[in-house]
C-alpha cells in the first residue's frame, strides 16, 4: 500500500514537472537555442541569437562575443570553435560553431525556356475505344493508371510516343497483348495490353493518351563558374494533366524572351509569356527535377549582365526579415533588380523548400505584373550583397507575396558542396 502511495506521488511530480516546465524561463532559453551554428568567415555583422539582457554569450576564453566576427581568432587553427550561453551567470548550453570559406556563385535572373523529355512516354488520361462489342477501355483494362510511365513493350524501351502506334499496330493485326512494363514512382509494374480495333476509323487503339515531354518557362537562380552546375525554377516542375512530378530522362534549357505579361489577381495567378525556340543551341541541359528545382550543366554561360559576377552566398540563420531585392526579367532578356522584402525566414538546419515568406514592394514590377507571376519561380532573392535564395510559389490570395527557398538547399541538389573547400572547414 506503502509503495503504491509513492509511486503515484513520483507520477503525480513527473507529470506536474512535464507540464510546469515548457513554462519555466531557463528552460525555454535552452529550447531556443540552438545545438550547432555555421558561420562564413567573412561576414563581419551576422549578430549571434540574441536571447534577452539575462542571457550572455561568451567564448571559450569567457570573452564577450556578439557577432559571427568575434569568434574568428577562436577559429582560424581548426575551423571549429563554440560558445556558451549563460543565465544570469550559470552556464546554459554550449553551442558549436563551424567557420567556414565564403563560397561564392553567380546570380541568374533570366528567363529560360525549359523542355523536359519523360522517362518512357507519360500516361495523362484514358478514352474509350468503339468497338463492334461495344465502348472499352483497354488501358484501363490492364490497370494503367494515369501517371504512369511506359518504359517498354515487349522488352522493346520506349523514348518517345512516334515509337508506340507501330508496336500497337503490330499486336492488334496479331491479335496479340502487348506485354508492357510501367513505372509508378519507385515502383515497376508489369502488365498485359491488348489494342482494340476502333470502328470509327479502322485503326488499332490502346485507350490511352500520352505524352512524352513538357515545356514551359522559368528563371535561372545561379551558375557556379568552377563546376559549370546551374539551378533554377526552385520548386519541382509537376504535369498539369497527372498533377504528378515529371520523371525526367533528359531535357534542356534555352534562351527565353519575355513578350508579356498577364498581370496577377487575388485568386488568379500570373504568368509571363515568352517567346523560345528548342531547335536553337541550348545554355544547358536539365539532369534533375527535384522539389528544390531543375539542375544540370551549362554548355554556354548566360548573356552578361551587371550581376554576372560571382556573389557571396548566405547560409538560412544569416538571412535576415527586411529589405531585400530580387533578380528577374519583365521585357525581353533584360534582367533587373526590384526591391522586396522579406517578411519571414525560417533558420532552417536541414533541407526544407518553404524557408522565406518574401513580399514585393517594388512600384514598377507591382504595376507590371500584380506580383509574382509564373514564369518567376527560381529568381534570386539578393540581401546585402548576399545570395540568399529564390521565389518559388506565390500565394493564390494573395499575389504580392509568396514563398522563397533557402539557396543553400538548391547548391546542395546541384550537388554543390560548400562545406567541403579547405582543411580549415574540415
Amino acid at each position: 500500500m506503502k509503495n503504491d502511495w509513492i509511486r503515484k506521488s513520483i507520477g503525480l511530480i513527473l507529470l506536474v514537472s512535464l507540464l510546469v516546465l515548457p513554462w519555466i524561463t531557463p528552460f525555454q532559453i535552452y529550447l531556443s537555442i540552438p545545438n550547432q551554428m555555421k558561420v562564413f568567415n567573412n561576414i563581419d555583422q551576422i549578430e549571434l541569437p540574441d536571447l534577452g539582457e539575462a542571457v550572455s554569450v561568451t567564448t571559450t576564453d569567457q570573452s564577450h562575443a556578439e557577432f559571427a566576427a568575434d569568434l574568428m581568432p577562436y577559429a582560424e587553427e581548426s575551423g571549429n570553435t563554440e560558445v556558451i550561453y549563460t543565465f544570469s551567470n550559470i552556464p546554459l548550453k554550449k553551442v558549436d560553431i563551424s567557420v567556414y570559406d565564403d563560397y561564392q556563385v553567380v546570380p541568374g535572373g533570366q528567363s529560360i525556356g525549359i523542355n523536359l523529355h519523360t522517362e518512357g512516354v507519360l500516361v495523362v488520361g484514358h478514352h474509350l475505344v468503339s468497338t463492334k462489342d461495344g465502348e472499352k477501355s483497354p488501358g484501363e483494362d490492364a490497370n494503367i493508371k494515369v501517371g504512369d510511365s511506359i518504359i517498354q513493350i515487349n522488352g522493346q524501351p520506349i523514348k518517345n510516343m512516334e515509337e508506340v502506334a507501330p508496336l500497337v499496330k503490330q499486336a492488334g493485326e496479331s491479335n496479340k497483348a502487348l506485354e508492357v512494363k510501367l513505372r509508378r514512382g519507385k515502383q515497376t509494374i508489369e502488365t498485359s495490353l491488348t489494342p482494340h480495333l476502333d470502328k470509327n476509323d479502322n485503326n488499332y487503339r490502346i485507350g490511352l493518351y500520352i505524352r512524352d515531354s513538357a515545356a514551359g518557362i522559368g528563371t535561372m537562380t545561379f551558375y557556379d563558374p568552377k563546376s559549370n552546375k546551374y539551378g533554377a525554377l526552385g520548386h519541382i516542375i509537376s504535369d498539369m494533366d497527372t498533377r504528378k512530378p515529371v520523371e525526367i530522362n533528359n531535357g534542356s534549357i534555352v534562351k527565353s524572351n519575355v513578350k508579356e505579361i498577364k498581370k496577377g489577381q487575388n485568386g488568379i495567378p500570373g504568368e509571363k509569356r515568352a517567346d523560345f525556340d528548342f531547335n536553337e543551341s541550348q545554355l544547358g541541359n536539365i539532369t534533375k527535377n527535384t522539389p528544390f528545382g531543375i539542375f544540370g550543366s551549362l554548355d554556354k554561360n548566360p548573356d552578361k549582365n551587371k550581376w554576372s559576377e560571382p556573389m557571396p552566398i548566405a547560409l538560412p540563420n544569416q538571412v535576415k526579415e527586411g529589405k531585400a531585392q530580387i533578380l528577374t526579367v519583365i521585357e525581353g532578356e533584360k534582367v533587373e533588380a526590384f526591391d522586396v522584402e522579406v517578411v519571414n525566414n525560417v533558420a532552417q538546419e536541414a533541407p526544407a523548400t518553404k524557408g522565406m515568406i518574401v513580399k514585393i514592394t517594388d512600384k514598377r514590377l507591382l504595376d507590371a505584373t500584380g506580383g509574382i507571376v509564373q514564369g518567376m519561380s527560381g529568381s534570386p532573392i539578393i540581401q546585402d550583397g548576399r545570395l540568399i535564395g529564390a521565389v518559388t510559389h506565390v500565394f493564390v490570395n494573395d499575389p504580392t507575396s509568396g514563398y522563397g527557398v533557402h539557396i543553400e538547399w538548391m547548391l546542395n541538389e546541384a550537388g554543390i558542396d560548400i562545406y567541403k573547400q579547405s582543411d580549415k572547414a574540415s
